[in-house]
């Protein structure tokens, strides 16, 4: 029944994956990147890379392929006051969150993309949040989400589905994935493309990617992929 769908699509390892199942499940699919004044804005310039590639790439994805759109919402950064918005060191809070943890982010997110597959004709939300590898979002939890997939579809009256691909998988099977869905090329583009650390550091190449190493985005991705090698 659902055939159109819009993916939520930073320029991260994990929205790049849940794009390729998406290419690899619907018949048309668009994607949508936000602005909202995050420390590593250089992921907006990835997501541009990582379309061209995947355009050139894997020419059965390349026809499905549609349009892209990117939202500013600068706004969230300058309320938010958190370690990803603001330059400060990265710290667990006294409610054991990471300061790294931006209120509201993924529920605006939804609803934006929500209002925008709504114009389109695109039935479904793809997200890239995951409950198994992750920080402790709670905007990340599956309850949140099948909460929130209940809030829009009633808000718009019109069906949406929200689809996590990755809710239940840790980072080593998030690369498995990559490569079930479009081999060592894919995998490659992950590596080579994709931008997942909080620092923005696009200056070191590791074996798993671009990234400074040491912060929990970049440790997740490093051991996922150290055991994906093995």
């Amino acid at each position: 029944m659902h055939k159109r769908a819009l993916v939520l699509f930073s320029g991260g390892q994990d929205s790049t994956t849940c794009l390729a199942w998406a290419l690899d499940r619907y018949e048309h699919v668009e994607t949508i990147g936000f602005d909202y004044g995050q420390r590593h804005a250089v992921e907006l310039e990835c997501r541009q890379v990582i379309l061209k590639r995947l355009r050139a790439d894997f020419p059965q994805w390349a026809p499905k392929l549609g349009d892209d759109h990117l939202l500013d919402l600068k706004q969230l950064g300058q309320i938010s006051a958190t370690a990803l918005t603001d330059e400060r060191a990265i710290a667990f809070e006294k409610n054991g969150l990471p300061n790294t943890f931006v209120p509201g982010r993924n529920l605006l997110f939804f609803t934006y993309a929500a209002a925008v597959a709504y114009r389109r004709g695109l039935q479904v939300l793809v997200g890239g949040m995951c409950e198994t590898d992750y920080s402790g979002y709670p905007d990340c939890r599956d309850d949140t989400l099948k909460a929130l997939q209940v809030t829009l579809s009633l808000g718009l009256d019109a069906r949406l589905v929200i689809e996590t691909p990755l809710m239940w998988l840790d980072k080593t099977q998030t690369w498995r994935l990559a490569e079930d869905l479009g081999g060592t090329c894919l995998v490659s583009l992950v590596q080579q493309e994709t931008h997942t650390c909080y620092q923005g550091d696009r200056t070191t190449r590791h074996q798993w990617g671009f990234g400074c190493g040491v912060c929990p985005a970049c440790e997740l991705r490093k051991n996922g992929y150290q055991r994906y090698a093995v």
